[in-house]
């Protein structure tokens, strides 16, 4: 009998004046109990909603159904016929804008907690299973991924799944992508991607590290090396910055610099000797996700003071509702509606304070948002030694500077049509490289959508032979 519950079973969360000072992850996950008892509020539509505001169309009521039953094991197996990597998903989608969104439940009342449940099985599974992935049996064709993040990791999978021989080349040391350089510990901890990619690597997956493509080998050489299609999930990793007066003081990070200090370079923990800022008081600049991860970041690495700086109102704010929530809840001081405009050096010639101007929101831009206008005379100084800009980022532009025939619009992201085919025969491309910084799942769709037309193009080139 469905669960009429018009609210979501509450997932426990460490206390937020304890977990601000950790990077233990926040959210502790569902019991057996409280997966089931959540599933139970799922009414098993008939048209599934749910299932189209996924990008990957993960089986969400039969999955659910599974999980109401206590059948675990089953509800992941559904979840992976076409998602790769669940336990990421199930932690850093944002389901309330996605599948949820769409949830007949919330008409009246909360959705369904589908990210709360994706996240229990496939805990669950890691946590019983020791069954390694079985390779399918090859098919003589082999593809190339540029790019261990999301996008190329499920496009690999899919190929993989597919008989291709599959190699990634990722240019960090590590793979992974934003999931390890990116996403903060306390939200994504690192131990379950690594276990997502050796579930890639067990179906034969090879991924070479320290592999800069346009500088150690060239897209038009991996096709000389055999690779019959090749897949561009790179990323944007270029940060943005606003160009204002002492944006080159000392104490001045992009939130890239400074996440990757702290997460793939393991900043917050005393084993490394990670060089960052030992910060007093800091000022994130920007409304999004990856600023509230800085700011909280920030937070645990022992600054007293954290401000979020944006020039909107928190109800333009980009980040989830839910990261939003838990800043507050560990003392993020939030400075809405208000826009840098220089930065002023101390006596050390370090960073010192951030000079900022009111703003008002007048009519709406061209994203469809009230467009900020400066309130005259209503500047004001925040005493700060440490300022991290988070207000986008953009595709590095060594691939495509490196490759002939491969087209980029004006903002520098690869041109990509609906297949994630490119302007260059052979080449696809997907994720962030195409669409610019958005979120994990959008590029995980990517992934998928361009391993199918990479398959049906490499099969048409074998029948043409």
């Amino acid at each position: 009998m469905a669960n009429m519950s018009l609210k979501k079973v509450p997932m426990p969360e460490q206390d937020p004046q304890v977990r601000n000072k950790n990077f233990t992850e926040v959210s502790l996950g569902y019991t057996p109990e409280m997966a089931m008892e959540e599933a139970t509020r799922c009414l098993n539509c008939k048209n599934k909603p749910c299932v189209a505001g996924c990008p990957v169309n993960v089986l969400i009521p039969e999955f659910i159904m599974k999980t109401a039953a206590g059948q675990f094991e089953e509800a992941f197996d559904i979840i992976k016929t076409t998602n790769c990597l669940p336990a990421v998903c199930g932690r850093v989608c944002p389901q309330e804008s996605q599948c949820e969104e769409k949830c007949i439940r919330a008409i009246k009342g909360e959705a369904v907690g589908i990210g709360r449940l994706e996240r229990f099985v496939a805990d669950y599974h890691m946590e019983h299973s020791s069954a390694a992935a079985v390779p399918p049996v090859p098919n003589g064709h082999k593809a190339a991924v540029i790019g261990a993040g999301p996008a190329g990791l499920t496009c690999a999978s899919d190929l993989a799944l597919l008989g291709y021989k599959v190699t990634i080349f990722e240019a960090f040391h590590k793979p992974g992508g934003v999931l390890v350089y990116g996403i903060p510990e306390f939200r994504l901890p690192k131990a379950l991607v690594q276990k997502e990619i050796d579930n890639l690597t067990a179906l034969g997956v090879e991924i070479m590290p320290n592999m800069v493509i346009g500088k150690i080998l060239s897209v038009d050489e991996l096709f000389e090396d055999g690779y019959e299609a090749v897949f561009i999930g790179s990323g944007a990793g270029l940060p943005t910055f606003m160009n204002i007066e002492g944006e080159n003081l000392l104490g001045v990070y992009s939130a890239n610099e400074y996440l990757t200090r702290a997460n793939l370079m393991k900043a917050y923990d005393s084993e490394y000797d990670t060089p960052i800022r030992k910060s007093k008081a800091v000022a994130v600049v920007g409304g999004g996700n990856v600023a509230m991860d800085a700011a909280r970041t920030a937070k645990r690495l022992g600054a007293e003071t954290v401000y979020i700086v944006y020039r909107r109102s928190e109800i333009e704010m980009p980040a989830r509702l839910e990261e939003v929530h838990h800043a507050k809840e560990e003392g993020i001081i939030f400075k809405n509606l208000n826009n840098p405009v220089r930065l002023l050096a101390g006596d050390t010639g370090e960073v010192a304070a951030m000079e900022c101007i009111e703003m008002d929101l007048g009519e709406p831009d061209a994203s469809g948002r009230r467009r900020p206008i400066e309130k005259a005379g209503s500047n004001f100084i925040l005493d700060v030694d440490t300022v991290i800009i988070a207000i986008g980022t953009s595709p590095n532009p060594l691939i495509r500077s490196t490759t002939s025939g491969l087209e980029a619009n004006k903002w520098g992201c690869l041109v990509a049509d609906d297949s994630m085919a490119t302007s260059k025969p052979g080449v696809f491309a997907g994720g962030d490289a195409v669409t610019g910084a958005a979120t994990v799942i959008l590029a995980m769709g990517a992934g998928k959508i361009a391993a199918a037309s990479m398959d049906a193009y490499i099969r048409s080139k074998s029948e043409q032979v």
